[in-house]
């Protein structure tokens, strides 16, 4: 069974690269995908500041995942040329941080759109 949370994200990324193709900063995919969740009536909350507990207490450090969406997806953005191990990273710490257990690393920076769905079972 298809995950239609992550599917309309993923949906509405697509619309965007579509639009704008690759070449942009990533700050303009941003604000673009803000516009078109807001069009396509997604949920989502943009630069959430996450605290990050440790052994009982919160850190100082805080994590901000560029959207949570429905209330329990991260959505981390990337314009680069491609997607490495330290990208993946990120988005698991944020499913770490978060308590979540679904993910998308999404990337505009190439051609075709690139996406990575996380789940996480922590």
């Amino acid at each position: 069974m298809k995950d239609q949370r992550t599917y309309k994200i993923i949906g509405a990324a697509m619309e965007v690269h579509k639009e704008l193709g690759c070449g942009f900063l990533e700050a303009v995919y941003q604000e673009a995908l803000a516009r078109e969740f807001d069009s396509q009536r997604i949920e989502y909350l943009s630069q959430p500041i996450v605290r990050i507990k440790y052994k009982g207490h919160y850190l100082k450090k805080t994590y901000q995942p560029d959207y949570i969406c429905f209330d329990n997806v991260v959505v981390e953005i990337k314009a680069i040329s491609g997607l490495t191990s330290y990208e993946e990273g990120l988005i698991i710490n944020y499913l770490k941080a978060t308590d979540f257990n679904v993910g998308l690393l999404i990337n505009f920076g190439s051609k075709s759109l690139g996406y990575k769905r996380f789940v996480s079972n922590l």
